[in-house]
């Protein structure tokens, strides 16, 4: 089975190499995240929306609310209301309302949820060291600058098209 960057790499002359690099990334990132949601599900029974929210709550130990969570992790409130339900019914995270504003929710992880993450974050860092250790340091460090640019210049475009 091909991914479409494979399928692309034998079109003629002419495509785009903005394309064929956008579906490099792309089909890197896929392998990966398919890869790490696997290991998360077979070692810790979790998904990668559970982890990444326990990972957020993880560097800001006095919580953030639900409207700063969803737009950290870049999902709707919704999706974050249930799965933050089911985490509080699992003992990982506490809820409650700030002093100042009644009607907002702050998350923050209970000692056990600081425990299991911990675990956790020590496997994904692992796995991903597993997954780029064919990657020299050299080739890291000048991947990481690449793709510093790369996002500069993403930006930069859809700034122009802002209204």
């Amino acid at each position: 089975m091909s991914d479409a960057e494979t399928v692309l790499a034998d079109s003629p002359a002419g495509h785009k190499d903005e394309l064929r690099l956008w579906l490099r990334m792309l089909t890197c990132t896929t392998l990966i995240e398919t890869e790490i949601r696997r290991r998360l599900r077979a070692e810790f029974d979790t998904t990668l929306p559970r982890f990444d929210l326990l990972a957020q709550l993880f560097r800001t130990p006095d919580g953030l609310t639900l409207g700063e969570l969803s737009r950290r992790m870049m999902v709707s409130n919704g999706n974050l209301t249930g799965l933050s339900g089911r985490l509080e019914a699992e003992g990982l995270v506490e809820r409650s309302t700030l002093a100042t504003d009644r009607r907002a929710t702050t998350l923050r992880l209970t000692a056990r949820g600081r425990r299991d993450f911990a675990v956790q974050s020590a496997a994904h860092e692992g796995w991903i060291a597993e997954l780029l250790g064919g990657v020299s340091a050299t080739d890291r460090a000048a991947l990481f600058r690449l793709l510093a640019r790369t996002k500069t210049s993403a930006r930069a475009a859809i700034e122009e098209q802002a209204p």
